[in-house]
């Protein structure tokens, strides 16, 4: 039986979300959001499964797939993904409101998670349930919510996982909404129809550790790394293309195993982030950066060691029924006529897309991860109007 306040947060996106907010949901701690969700949804109709997955290693995750409809039958199968997880509010002290408590002021939310992505999971949950509402439960196909708790996280047992068990349940999707901030200066004017890949990379040059005084005797590995990192970082990958911006790398760490300062170390390492649009592949890309390391280390006698981790490769949803229908409910909604956009980081989106076609579309992205993220409860509203309109356009 569904409580009073849980029923009132299903016409409400603004309740909801602060309902969400006020789940203390940081990385991989589920925090009572999937379950409130959960609450929300299998009283509407929706089959709810909750999908808690473990790895060597890493958190154990709780992940909730909920589908209204049946696959296969008398239309296709929308998925809305997002999720849960947030990442940690830093100094609690900083916020002008206190990060979990979902104040309102002067018209704005404050809250880790309003923005990624609890403000979003609020305006699709609302748009969906009152266009099954509308339909007397008669929806043309099936509407279905795919939430992680580990997008923030090393996402291992999050979106990848309940896809594998998605496939393995014949839960086929035709179509995929992630609801991620999407939009830069005013809700509307981005919607991200693709992402560069992303590469991750760990460089270590080998020495012989000895006396400051006395090289020598040593072999220093910093001088090498550093002429590596130097060729590296200044070497332009590309111009970019029609669909996507320049490729870019990054050293984002560089470490030695010394503290000393009359001590020569024994190893010097850099860890190094690749974003990649589609001139490359992942096998290319690491060809190229493994190229550069070794003609640098011919040129130093350096011994040195390079490997990668990815977390996504370069994709593009090209644009047809998916993009077209979530443009024009954008247009009718804002006024704006969306941007393609294929910039930014990563997002689920980057599994989801072996799967079926998938768009992203949320709110302003500008507080992300930051003290004080925040934004307008008139977004809110907006953002669910333009779920409920897309719902029509899409089914219709």
């Amino acid at each position: 039986m569904i409580t009073a306040d849980v029923a009132a947060l299903r016409k409400d996106p603004v309740a909801l979300a602060q309902a969400l907010i006020r789940c203390r949901s940081v990385t991989p701690s589920e925090g009572g959001a999937l379950t409130l969700l959960q609450a929300l949804l299998a009283p509407a109709g929706f089959e709810c499964h909750r999908l808690p997955f473990t790895h060597p290693g890493t958190p154990d995750v709780d992940n909730l797939y909920a589908r209204f409809g049946s696959i296969g039958t008398n239309g296709p199968h929308l998925c809305f993904a997002g999720h849960t997880d947030v990442v940690p509010p830093g100094d609690e002290k900083a916020w002008t409101h206190p990060p979990f408590d979902a104040v309102i002021e002067k018209g704005v939310l404050w809250g880790r998670g309003a923005i990624d992505m609890k403000g979003a999971i609020a305006c699709f949950a609302v748009a969906a349930l009152d266009y099954i509402g509308k339909k007397d439960g008669s929806v043309p196909g099936a509407i279905s919510f795919l939430i992680t708790g580990d997008e923030e996280g090393p996402s291992i047992n999050g979106t990848v996982k309940v896809l594998d068990w998605m496939k393995a349940k014949g839960e086929r999707m035709d179509a995929c909404v992630v609801g991620e901030p999407s939009s830069l200066d005013a809700l509307g004017d981005e919607l991200k129809i693709g992402r560069r890949g992303s590469l991750n990379g760990e460089l270590l040059v080998h020495g012989i550790q000895g006396h400051a005084a006395y090289p020598r005797s040593a072999d220093n590995p910093v001088p090498k790394l550093a002429r590596m990192i130097d060729r590296l970082s200044s070497t332009p990958l590309d111009n970019g293309t029609a669909h996507f911006e320049p490729s870019s790398l990054q050293v984002t760490v560089i470490s030695v195993n010394n503290t000393a300062t009359n001590v020569i170390p024994s190893e010097a390492r850099a860890k190094l982030n690749i974003r990649y649009n589609d001139l490359w592949t992942r096998p290319k890309i690491e060809a190229h950066v493994r190229a550069i390391c070794a003609a640098i280390g011919e040129e130093t006698k350096a011994r040195w060691d390079l490997s990668f981790s990815g977390t996504g490769d370069v994709f593009r949803t090209e644009p047809g029924q998916l993009v077209d229908t979530m443009s024009g409910a954008v247009a009718k909604i804002t006024g704006l006529k969306p941007r393609m956009s294929t910039g930014g980081g990563t997002s689920d989106a980057r599994f989801i897309h072996f799967h079926c076609p998938v768009i992203e579309f949320g709110l302003i992205n500008k507080t992300i991860h930051q003290v004080d993220e925040r934004c307008a409860v008139d977004d809110l509203h907006r953002l669910t109007r333009v779920y409920a309109e897309f719902l029509e356009s899409y089914f219709g």
